[in-house]
């Protein structure tokens, strides 16, 4: 993996995929261990974050390197400055750019003129670090990810389609359950449907939330509008009616089912507060193994060590 992009979950193999897992638990096990010495990784956000700013920065610490955090208005990327310029100009100072972006087209416009990794810290179309997370955390509480099923309820949005995407990489069963109109896109389940075939798994998309939850061992959702959708909100809550995750939904999957969601939350709204804080959850180690997660992408895109 060294010196190469993740712009998507798919940039990875089901065995590169594997590999992160394994070198992101070692790492969790193992706490600080300077891979990283004398490295610097540059954040460029258009969008503003508490976990994926702190995790990465942690991450580089422990690792023994440092981060440079660049704020909308010190950037402005396609505003006072092309992403293609930013790209160009901090791979002279810099190891890697992870990127919070708007828009895909600007993650992959800073990949494409960059000399250093560009690792996607959220765009519209996927948030693959926190798909790591998410399996990451899986596989701690299930013992495995082959035959896990997971279901997603709610909005197809850049979670879920990572989700689905990592999931068909690793063997899962994914049901994701979404309104009308609100679906991952027909490009994300076509690829999706092709990575589970190929590994074992399966990709269903379904409206009914009940029928997604059913026996399923993990159950996730998110919030219905998310940062930019904010003039949307109100549609969005009417369209969302009958997908909030409470008890009683949970009580379809596995006695021993977690649930999870990549936070920030709207208790009432996509979830109930006696879920998200009850014993079933486990939104604060996904939280934490953010962190966990990107210092295994690091190490693996940047150490020249030969990582155990």
């Amino acid at each position: 993996m060294r010196n190469r992009d993740l712009l998507t979950i798919s940039d990875l193999s089901a065995a590169e995929l594997a590999r992160v897992l394994d070198v992101a638990s070692a790492l969790k096990d193992a706490g600080r261990r300077p891979l990283l010495t004398g490295r610097t990784l540059a954040l460029v956000f258009e969008k503003p974050s508490l976990r994926t700013r702190v995790s990465f920065d942690v991450a580089m610490s422990h690792l023994g390197g440092r981060c440079i955090y660049l704020s909308p208005p010190e950037v402005g990327l396609g505003d006072r400055e092309t992403p293609a310029d930013v790209a160009r100009v901090l791979s002279r100072y810099v190891d890697a750019i992870a990127a919070r972006t708007f828009t895909q087209a600007t993650a992959r416009e800073l990949a494409e003129y960059a000399t250093v990794p560009v690792i996607n810290a959220l765009s519209e179309e996927e948030h693959p670090c926190q798909a790591l997370a998410d399996l990451l955390t899986i596989r701690e509480t299930k013992g495995g990810l082959h035959g896990i099923t997971v279901a997603f309820v709610g909005d197809g949005n850049n979670v879920a389609a990572s989700l689905a995407l990592g999931g068909g990489l690793s063997g899962m069963n994914v049901r994701v359950a979404s309104p009308e109109g609100y679906e991952v896109t027909a490009e994300v389940s076509a690829r999706a449907k092709a990575a589970s075939e190929a590994n074992g798994g399966s990709f269903t998309q379904l409206m009914e939330p009940g029928e997604a939850v059913d026996g399923a061992d993990v159950v996730y959702t998110d919030v219905w509008a998310s940062m930019g959708q904010e003039s949307e909100a109100s549609a969005r809550k009417e369209a969302f009616a009958g997908y909030t995750v409470d008890a009683k939904l949970m009580s379809r999957a596995k006695k021993d089912a977690i649930f999870m969601h990549d936070l920030p939350a709207h208790r009432g709204e996509e979830v109930a507060a006696d879920v998200i804080d009850g014993p079933q959850s486990v939104v604060f180690d996904q939280a934490e193994n953010r962190m966990h997660a990107q210092k295994a992408v690091l190490a693996l895109l940047l150490s020249d060590e030969e990582l155990s």
